[in-house]
């Protein structure tokens, strides 16, 4: 992996995010946008135990999906309180994303302010809560809808490694997924590039998250993100102000999901092989033309 360090501002000017970072699609991070919310110093764990601590949700853990998981299935569920509990009380594998905690507790959403000075196409009607314990993984992928995202720390450290859209072939994307095949897991300890050997030629981006850092992640952007310590942030999507943005996220969304998960339930071993064929075939591809310059 080739890794370079994101930009770091305090504040930006709308001119100046959208020329040097939203059409460039270029990572940035904010580090004083989210100090002046209520959400900064209001938000914690006793907090959100006492909102919305009895609501069930879905825990997914370390284990990376084989050729019969349905992308998004949970591993287990708990209440969110228990969740809480157990996440900041000491390592855990468990993670939560995508939950609509405002869909529950919707006078939170006075608690930060939409950016809409900094990029339009903002859904509002679903903010979402990542929440992690200290070990826990979110695995290399891109998120499905191909929107902007904002993600703001708002406790613990979370390292993120991210990658633009176009190394997916060097990073072993599984076709009709948004996953890659590697397994990028405690990557700074090492990382299989006997098995996966184009991962070196991606050029990406590493960052370690803190308490009021917010991350603009372009469109499509790859992430993988490990907790250092126990932690929740919560991302702000923006679809793509073009046409062509919209139509991939929908495609991919409505689309291309469907074919895989029709797939695996049908076909799960042969489906399974085939994509890894391919992605092979695709990263081979990366290293004879790196070798050929």
């Amino acid at each position: 992996m080739q890794l370079q360090d994101i930009d770091r501002v305090a504040s930006i000017s709308p001119d100046d995010f959208r020329k040097n970072y939203y059409e460039p699609k270029k990572p940035l991070i904010i580090t004083n946008l989210a100090k002046s919310w209520p959400a900064y110093q209001k938000w914690n764990w006793d907090y959100f135990i006492k909102i919305v601590g009895d609501k069930e949700v879905g825990v997914y853990n370390n284990i990376k999906s084989d050729a019969y998981t349905a992308i998004n299935t949970a591993d287990a569920y708990m209440k969110f309180g228990e969740y809480l509990q157990k996440a900041r009380s000491g390592p855990l594998d468990l993670r939560i994303f995508l939950f609509n905690i405002f869909q529950h507790a919707p006078e939170i959403t006075q608690d930060f302010t939409w950016p809409d000075e900094l990029m339009s196409g903002f859904v509002k009607k679903y903010p979402m809560l990542f929440v992690g314990g200290q070990g826990s993984i979110t695995h290399m992928h891109f998120d499905i809808d191909m929107s902007h995202i904002l993600h703001t720390q708002f406790a613990g450290k979370k390292r993120v490694l991210l990658f633009p859209f176009e190394e997916q072939y060097k990073l072993y994307r599984k076709p009709w997924e948004v996953l890659s095949m590697a397994n990028y897991a405690n990557y700074k300890e090492g990382f299989d590039y006997e098995h996966f050997p184009a991962v070196k030629l991606a050029k990406g981006y590493e960052v370690v998250l803190e308490h009021g850092d917010t991350l603009y992640m372009p469109a499509g952007f790859w992430h993988h993100m490990e907790y250092i310590e126990a932690g929740f942030a919560m991302s702000l999507r923006a679809m793509q102000s073009s046409l062509g943005g919209k139509l991939t996220g929908l495609w991919k969304l409505f689309g291309m999901r469907g074919i895989d998960t029709l797939m695996k339930k049908t076909a799960p071993v042969w489906w399974y092989n085939r994509k890894k064929e391919q992605l092979l075939q695709y990263a081979q591809r990366e290293l004879s033309i790196s070798a050929e310059k």
